[in-house]
């Protein structure tokens, strides 16, 4: 039975994933980062068979948690949902946000893409921004070194003020020496100085207007200067989750709300409108992520990724992305019919070829009709239907979707269709749970 949370003075977030202490100094890592990064990769490798899924509490995402013992300490790792950002536009990254703010992480582990790294150095701001307690993972650097990619990871350290550690997860290269930096940040053997992230003038006075309030009112519980940020930025979702994990119903306090007010008229004057400030924060962002990223990331072959672009500008075109997606999606479809008929045909026969053996067993030994009924007719032959029907298209199509996702085709599903899910309050996402709902329809 695990220590209580009570008792190891966890957040009420650790509390409600469920999360199991066998030791009242076991350390809590959360490990983030893109889609396709290889993040599950690193946590499959360091925690091997030590692991259990479930869902986020209120959620249909998904979590994973894992265990190892490295050193003198055994740890316990939150794989996070796969998102591009932590500004709470979908559910992925919602949770993914909380537990980097609520659930009081040791350490948080930011797995970048070593052939992409301006494009995953987002993800490493808006988590700076949060934590200072964050390790960097260059995955992929065979990959990099394979694209004549070469990346100055003292220098990248160096501007982000963290520690950076280069991986090849699928070969375990550089795991031990990430284990090794996670638990020297996780024990406070090493001291992070994160990069300042400053914004324009109007928008870094308009912060100070509300800090001192808000941490007055947060005591600390969270990084004042980012709440107010969210504040001017109108993050409903964060409020919600300051209420829920720390009992704090910002707005109901009085003073800050006129600050907020007067904060928000102050941007307005000064040219910002509110529609507007997200676009100044994650223009900055990008800026100083293709800053950092031109220091420390050289190319021998600048053409290195022509061929994907060249890929993208066909499969993700205004007049052939669409056409292209749907007869691939059509062709999926019909051989995951087709391919289904056979093998279906195969196992009821089968399945049903038992059932007639086991009538007769029961009709030769007496048995009463309603037994038979309850067991045979009921129990036994609707699992062979549902076996004989769902088995054989999902062993097809779940392979084929998994290669779509290995191939990078499925985020491109959900670019061509963001703009039309757009018109009905949704995002291209999850155009990918119509198909996979479609399949097994």
């Amino acid at each position: 039975m695990g220590l209580t949370n009570q008792s190891t003075g966890t957040s009420i977030l650790g509390n409600e994933l469920q999360i199991e202490y066998t030791k009242t100094d076991d350390r809590i890592i959360a490990l983030a980062g893109n889609p396709n990064v290889g993040k599950s990769t690193v946590f499959n490798n360091l925690t091997g068979m030590n692991q259990h899924t479930g869902n986020w509490p209120g959620k249909t995402v998904s979590n994973a948690q894992g265990k190892y013992h490295h050193k003198d300490k055994d740890f316990i790792m939150v794989d996070l949902p796969g998102t591009y950002s932590l500004m709470a536009n979908s559910a992925e990254e919602e949770v993914a946000r909380d537990f980097v703010c609520f659930g009081k992480p040791h350490a948080t582990v930011v797995v970048v893409d070593a052939t992409c790294l301006e494009r995953n150095l987002n993800l490493v701001l808006q988590t700076l921004e949060i934590t200072d307690k964050v390790v960097v993972c260059v995955n992929l650097i065979d990959e990099a070194k394979r694209k004549k990619i070469n990346i100055n990871y003292n220098e990248l350290s160096k501007r982000l003020g963290v520690p950076v550690i280069p991986t090849n997860a699928r070969n375990n290269k550089g795991l031990k020496e990430l284990m090794n930096t996670v638990y020297d940040v996780a024990n406070k053997h090493i001291a992070t100085k994160p990069i300042d992230i400053t914004y324009d003038d109007a928008i870094e006075k308009a912060i100070k207007m509300l800090q001192p309030k808000i941490w007055e009112l947060v005591d600390g519980k969270i990084n004042n200067r980012w709440v107010a940020l969210k504040l001017l930025d109108g993050d409903t979702t964060l409020l919600k989750s300051l209420d829920k994990y720390l009992k704090l119903n910002l707005m109901d306090n009085i003073e800050l709300f006129e600050l907020l007010d007067k904060s928000k008229k102050f941007l307005v004057e000064n040219g910002i409108k509110p529609d507007q400030l997200r676009d100044r924060i994650v223009s900055k962002l990008v800026g100083i992520a293709e800053d950092i990223s031109r220091d420390t990331v050289t190319f021998q072959n600048k053409q290195y990724n022509y061929m994907d672009r060249k890929i993208d500008s066909i499969l993700t075109s205004r007049i052939f992305g669409i056409p292209i997606m749907l007869c691939l999606l059509a062709f999926i479809f019909w051989l995951t019919i087709q391919g289904a008929n056979g093998p279906s045909a195969l196992i009821a026969n089968f399945l049903f070829g038992i059932e007639a053996k086991l009538t007769y067993l029961f009709m030769s030994a007496g048995s009463p009709q309603w037994l038979h009924g309850i067991l045979i007719l009921g129990m036994y032959r609707t699992l062979a239907w549902v076996v004989s029907v769902m088995l054989p298209p999902m062993a097809i199509f779940f392979p084929l979707f998994t290669l779509l996702e290995d191939l990078g085709y499925l985020p491109r599903i959900a670019f061509n269709l963001d703009n039309f899910f757009k018109k009905a309050c949704a995002h291209g996402k999850q155009a990918l749970t119509m198909c996979i709902v479609k399949q097994k329809l």
